[in-house]
């Protein structure tokens, strides 16, 4: 109901809903252009092709557009810790994550998931790889996983933002900065990075291992190959768990005391 009413007071101004759009659009596809200039030197990045690492930038951009539109909001929910106004998330008969990720529900974040699709479907097109049932399958999981994990993420950050009233940073760090360096391959990245996206933060499982099978690309760590099917129970365990500190943050909340 919240978000209709929020997608109901943008399109109320439908010219400046396609500029804003449009604009996103052209911000994020600045992303892109930069990695472009960068195949314009050289000819494989960590060993990977333009339309592998393509690849790789379409499926995290568009899993983490599909989050950010759906929970991007939680983001800022320190600003509303320090301010008092999440009080009026709690008296309201509805549930209060719910009410938090579809406050100030933006459609121009679309712009994000489209430019990431887009990419994307050059990649496919372009990228030499002999397609199997799996392999086609497993594109869409990836994407569906991928925005359960960042999704996630947003959850778990909003709940530490509970509790330390604000470092909405911490949040920015893990959200748009785990898009920015799973849009490169892994090969480029040091162990102990790649340990810690793997086992404690597991931003691998959003697009780099699922995507790694596809490609046909050794995994790092040793990894062993079935973990390219790993993500929905990834993505399942992290939300159940963002779940739960979710909960938990809100039971800590005690508003301004004004």
């Amino acid at each position: 109901m919240i978000g209709g009413m929020w997608i109901r007071s943008t399109m109320t101004y439908r010219a400046s809903f396609v500029m804003t759009s449009l604009g996103n659009l052209a911000l994020t596809a600045l992303e892109f252009v930069g990695i472009l200039l960068m195949f314009s030197q050289v000819d494989r990045l960590g060993g990977y092709g333009l339309a592998e690492v393509a690849f790789l930038y379409g499926t995290s951009g568009a899993a983490f557009g599909l989050a950010d539109l759906l929970a991007g909001s939680l983001g800022r929910l320190g600003t509303r810790v320090r301010d008092g106004t999440l009080d009026a998330f709690l008296v309201r008969p509805a549930p209060v994550l719910a009410q938090v990720a579809a406050d100030r529900f933006a459609l121009r974040r679309l712009g994000r998931v489209t430019q990431g699709l887009l990419v994307l479907g050059w990649a496919l097109c372009t990228l030499d790889v002999t397609w199997t049932p799996v392999k086609v399958l497993l594109v869409p999981v990836l994407l569906v996983s991928g925005t359960g994990i960042f999704t996630a993420v947003f959850m778990a950050g909003a709940a530490f933002q509970i509790v330390a009233q604000d470092a909405a940073e911490v949040q920015n760090a893990a959200t748009f900065g785990g898009t920015a360096m799973l849009s490169y391959p892994p090969t480029v990245f040091g162990d102990n990075l790649l340990r810690g996206v793997t086992f404690v933060l597991p931003l691998a499982f959003v697009n780099w291992l699922p995507a790694l099978y596809v490609l046909g690309r050794p995994y790092p760590l040793d990894l062993p190959r079935w973990v390219a099917f790993a993500p929905p129970l990834v993505a399942a365990a992290c939300l159940g768990a963002a779940g739960l500190a979710w909960r938990a943050a809100l039971r800590t909340y005690r508003s301004t005391g004004s």
